[in-house]
């Protein structure tokens, strides 16, 4: 698996970061989702790099030019309920994508044990496409791979992408373990550590919380 991370090198990026874990940032929602929003933006950015292209000429007022299209056919895929701030900055840059949702959750059994429950998802065809799945929390990996799992009624995808604000270093290694192996990450930060129940640490707490109130 291809990772790229993308605040080892400094930018704007880690301002978005920052704030996003800022528990007193983090009181306004709005903002929140807005900072997730434009990560998304950054990621999209840095992903649409290593898509391919094709040469076509255009008009203007005064004559033509020959300009590089995207060639890739894009489904923007998230899991509800977090994914949805992530997922519009996406599709602000890949503006013509197809788009999918999926549900995915932990079903506890135990103070410290769950298995990921995926009940919802809508689809279009993805043979052939470009699959990039959109979760802005990767703490396990297992909630990544079982969607994944969910995916493949809909056709095989020509690549895959994953693209994550968070994510643990144990999570990254469990899809390089259980995801295809041309599969790339983009990330835009890194933690070390998960707490006994599975979550990032220091992370930044509950990104769909955060975005829409908390749930019952």
């Amino acid at each position: 698996m291809n990772v790229t991370i993308l605040d080892h090198q400094n930018s704007l990026l880690n301002k978005f970061i920052a704030e996003i874990r800022d528990e007193n940032v983090q009181k306004d929602s709005m903002r929140f989702r807005r900072n997730i929003e434009r990560i998304g933006e950054i990621l999209a950015y840095e992903l649409s790099k290593s898509l391919s292209y094709k040469s076509e000429t255009i008009t203007t007022p005064l004559g033509t030019k020959i300009v590089q299209s995207l060639q890739n056919e894009v489904v923007l895929c998230s899991i509800l309920r977090a994914g949805l701030p992530l997922h519009n900055g996406l599709l602000n840059y890949f503006d013509n994508a197809e788009n999918a949702f999926i549900s995915a959750y932990r079903k506890h059994t135990s103070e410290t044990d769950f298995e990921i429950v995926v009940e919802y998802s809508a689809s279009p065809n993805l043979e052939n496409k470009t699959l990039i799945l959109v979760d802005p929390m990767l703490a396990t990996g297992q909630s990544l791979v079982s969607v994944f799992e969910g995916l493949k009624k809909h056709g095989t995808p020509k690549e895959i992408h994953l693209v994550c604000v968070i994510g643990a270093t144990d999570g990254i290694k469990y899809i390089e373990e259980h995801l295809p192996e041309n599969t790339k990450l983009w990330i835009a930060t890194v933690d070390q550590k998960l707490n006994s129940k599975g979550y990032i640490v220091p992370g930044l707490g509950d990104a769909g919380d955060l975005s829409y109130g908390q749930k019952l």
